[in-house]
């Protein structure tokens, strides 16, 4: 069984890096001294393994599933148990049957933060999980442009009727080159101050669009040293305090 604060991270659109600050959020909260969970529930689109860089799946003791631990947290994903990259062509209550397995057959252990990564929209597995999870603060990730924040709305309002929409993580906000003042804002600026008052929320974070280093294993993991790195420091002292 699942214990802590749960964070649900969704987003009404795939593409605007919803599993991104997922994982790092996750890793963030753990770097700071908590025991953390990262659930992947994005069925179709299952991406944590690969952002983590994890190779080996999780292990069985007494009928139940040891997770995987990678970076300091504890991470179930539908990755560990569709091999190959295979597309997941199934239907609502095979969804339903693999979300019950990770929530009640899953040795979690004590932990502060469960972060999930939610699939896009409104559909079967969304709705699933508001069901059997009906306390967590949902984090809204869109991008600026007016046409992402549109569609995020939707999934915030769905959000809205069932949960505590803790803000949104306006993500791509703007592109900063190295070394330059200079801030480029590509998809636009304002569709998630406007999304905010719709929902009557906040937002928690603006994160910059950051090109991947070279030669780098885990480039959707920022490292110490880097803009991002900073941002999502500054994400989680924020979730912390306001989920305190």
């Amino acid at each position: 069984m699942l214990s802590g604060k749960v964070l649900s991270v969704v987003s009404g659109k795939g593409g605007v890096g919803k599993s991104t600050v997922a994982a790092n959020l996750a890793v963030s909260l753990s770097r700071q001294g908590n025991a953390v969970g990262l659930i992947d529930f994005d069925i179709y689109g299952s991406s944590i393994p690969s952002m983590l860089n994890i190779s080996n799946g999780p292990k069985s003791m007494n009928n139940r599933i040891i997770p995987v631990e990678s970076h300091g947290i504890k991470v179930m994903s539908m990755g560990f148990i569709v091999k190959n990259n295979d597309p997941v062509v199934w239907r609502g209550p095979m969804l339903g049957k693999v979300i019950n397995h990770f929530i009640d057959d899953v040795i979690w252990g004590p932990l502060d933060y469960v972060v999930i990564d939610m699939p896009p929209g409104t559909g079967d597995v969304a709705m699933d999980v508001s069901r059997l999870i009906p306390s967590s603060h949902q984090l809204l990730v869109t991008t600026p442009h007016p046409t992402a924040s549109h569609v995020a709305e939707r999934a915030g309002k769905m959000a809205a009727n069932q949960h505590n929409i803790l803000g949104i993580i306006e993500n791509m906000s703007y592109f900063q080159p190295p070394d330059y003042d200079a801030k480029y804002y590509i998809f636009g600026r304002g569709g998630s101050e406007k999304l905010a008052t719709d929902l009557g929320t906040k937002i928690m974070a603006q994160l910059p669009l950051l090109a991947p280093e070279e030669d780098d294993f885990e480039p959707s993991i920022y490292k110490k040293g880097s803009l991002l790195f900073d941002k999502y420091e500054e994400l989680a002292n924020n979730v912390q305090d306001s989920t305190a």
